[in-house]
């Protein structure tokens, strides 16, 4: 059997979808450009460099879920996935995850980007897995702007991908093969977990790491990437 993992943002879309629904909700008017923009800017940068606290950033993420009605959410989602998301998603990346479908027994994103955001995009590669952060909901179903359980992040996405498999009845020593496809030094934690780990349009970081580590390094996004801007 093989497993197959793919991290979500800037690996099968060249950009980042937490980011970008910041924006797109500024961008709408759900969220004030002043006070939003700049934080969300921020947040991003820390990410990239890797001194992102998670726990920080998911209070300010999850918030605009809070504040919201969920049929907003969604009518804003829908639009934000063919605006925004659907430019940035290439012909490579969807071969590549077509062909990992066909060769592999279990194959799921992911991601610490929220669950509520990147779900229309698992679907959108046909992946019926996704591991994501959980955003949690009240009795009546609306968003509470915490977390459900251990946000899918470094080393949380080991823990999240652990728990999947328990939950399915398997564990990692089933599989005669395991590979992880990521952009991001983030993502060393479970790239290191995996006996096919792949450096995907990689951070410098990253690349430095794969470099060293005689990883395949692959590139989905140099066109798709300029497309979407």
């Amino acid at each position: 059997m093989r497993l197959t993992l793919f991290d979500l943002d800037h690996t099968l879309i060249a950009g980042d979808s937490d980011y970008e629904w910041g924006q797109y909700l500024i961008d709408v008017g759900a969220l004030d450009r002043a006070t939003y923009e700049n934080a969300n800017h921020a947040f991003y940068e820390q990410y990239k460099a890797g001194t992102l606290d998670i726990r920080e950033f998911l209070a300010f993420a999850l918030a605009p879920l809070r504040d919201n009605a969920l049929a907003s959410l969604e009518a804003w989602r829908a639009d934000f996935v063919r605006t925004r998301i659907l430019p940035m998603i290439g012909t490579a990346a969807r071969e590549l995850v077509e062909r990992e479908r066909q060769r592999s027994h279990l194959v799921a994103i992911v991601t610490a980007t929220n669950s509520f955001v990147t779900a229309p995009i698992a679907a959108e590669f046909g992946v019926q897995h996704l591991i994501a952060t959980e955003p949690a909901r009240a009795a009546d179903g609306r968003f509470t702007g915490a977390v459900a359980g251990t946000p899918s992040f470094r080393e949380g996405k080991v823990v999240r991908v652990d728990d999947w498999l328990t939950g399915l009845g398997l564990a990692w020593d089933q599989f005669c093969s395991t590979a992880f496809y990521s952009d991001s030094l983030n993502d060393l934690p479970l790239l290191q977990r995996v006996a096919e780990p792949v450096a995907v349009d990689p951070d410098p970081i990253l690349r430095a790491h794969a470099e060293a580590s005689s990883w395949p390094i692959l590139s989905l996004h140099t066109a798709t990437a300029v497309a979407a801007r």
